[in-house]
């Protein structure tokens, strides 16, 4: 059996258009989250260069911990595509997704995970841990981190500051 490649996780400061234009889309998720009083988080799954779901973090309405933005868009462009394998889509989420959330990026075997802002305590995708090149798995991620990171990150501390001031 030949092993895979290990992608590697892209940290360069030049993110292409389309990144950038994606990302873009799930700010503008995250925001409509932080009015819902939700934690900013937003995401887009993206397939061919185009949009197929959207979703933002819904936990406090929903009153479910699986409702995080990922996992609702994952499952929504699954519907969409007729299929749990989501080889040909890009997923854009403004925060690096958590343990759950890579859990189910490692199974419906996305092609790359785009990501705005890093967490360092919770992270799964190279912050706390990284499971996504977890070296047993059979399905490998190219993981592009930092899109659009001051705009994420400057969200989550505004919403977190207005918690922690009520």
């Amino acid at each position: 059996m030949s092993e895979i490649p290990e992608i590697p996780v892209t940290t360069e400061a030049a993110h292409s258009p389309d990144d950038l234009k994606f990302m873009d889309a799930a700010l503008d998720l995250a925001r409509v989250a932080a009015v819902a009083d939700e934690v900013p988080v937003g995401a887009v799954l993206v397939k061919n260069g185009e949009i197929i779901a959207r979703a933002a973090n819904s936990v406090e309405q929903s009153k479910d911990a699986l409702a995080h933005a990922e996992m609702r868009v994952l499952a929504e462009g699954e519907k969409i595509a007729g299929d749990w394998r989501l080889t040909d889509c890009t997923l854009y989420v403004t925060k690096e997704p958590c343990p759950m959330c890579a859990g189910a990026i490692i199974h419906t075997r996305l092609k790359r995970v785009v990501y705005g802002v890093g967490d360092p305590k919770a992270g799964a995708c190279g912050g706390a841990v990284d499971l996504l090149h977890l070296p047993g798995l059979n399905h490998r991620f190219e993981c592009v981190k930092g899109v659009r990171e001051i705009e994420a990150k400057a969200l989550l501390q505004q919403f977190f500051r207005a918690k922690r001031a009520t």
